[in-house]
């Protein structure tokens, strides 16, 4: 089991248009994938057809709830708007619960200010633990952003991140495995 492999889906956590996240979720898709052992998957909000004159499981998108449901752990991309959260964020996320479980997750922070979405992390972090997630011990700023990718969505300082994402995926891969294993241990008793 140790050796098994882990599913880590990156969610991008925002429907707008010219959203700089969609740089940073990229990149992030980018280096999971370039780890031994990980598959992951973009799963961007702005295609999940989903209800918003109605709340929680009943208005569940069935690949949503599938791909979280595999998954090992998760990656969420989120932008800072008015220190706070996406709304659509939020509310896909609570489309599922059980699927949540004993999971890991790692919150990627991203601002066009100077503290790289510190507050939509720390805001997140009480919702994380209401949807049973595990939330990892290191979090990935991503602040004024709108200066750190060129025209053509490559991140220009990307030795600094590689490092950052290093010890990021490092804890969050401890972090999967560690609740994989206790998920499928309890699984068998």
């Amino acid at each position: 089991m140790l050796n098994s492999s882990l599913f880590i889906p990156v969610i991008l956590g925002t429907p707008r248009q010219g959203r700089q996240s969609e740089y940073v979720a990229k990149f992030i898709v980018e280096q999971v994938a370039t780890r031994d052992r990980l598959e992951t998957e973009l799963i961007d909000i702005r295609n999940i057809a989903i209800a918003t004159d109605d709340a929680g499981e009943s208005i569940k998108d069935p690949q949503f709830s599938a791909t979280i449901e595999r998954a090992d752990g998760l990656i969420i991309v989120a932008p800072e708007y008015n220190h706070g959260y996406p709304g659509l964020l939020k509310h896909v996320l609570d489309t599922c619960l059980k699927e949540y479980i004993h999971k890991a997750v790692g919150i990627c922070g991203v601002s066009a200010g100077a503290f790289g979405g510190t507050r939509v992390i720390q805001n997140l972090l009480p919702v994380m633990r209401e949807l049973g997630l595990v939330t990892i011990f290191y979090d990935l700023n991503f602040s004024e952003v709108q200066t750190l990718f060129d025209e053509s969505g490559n991140l220009i300082d990307k030795p600094t991140y590689i490092r950052r994402m290093s010890r990021f995926m490092d804890e969050l891969i401890w972090m999967s495995t560690v609740l994989k294993y206790g998920r499928e241990i309890m699984n068998l008793e």
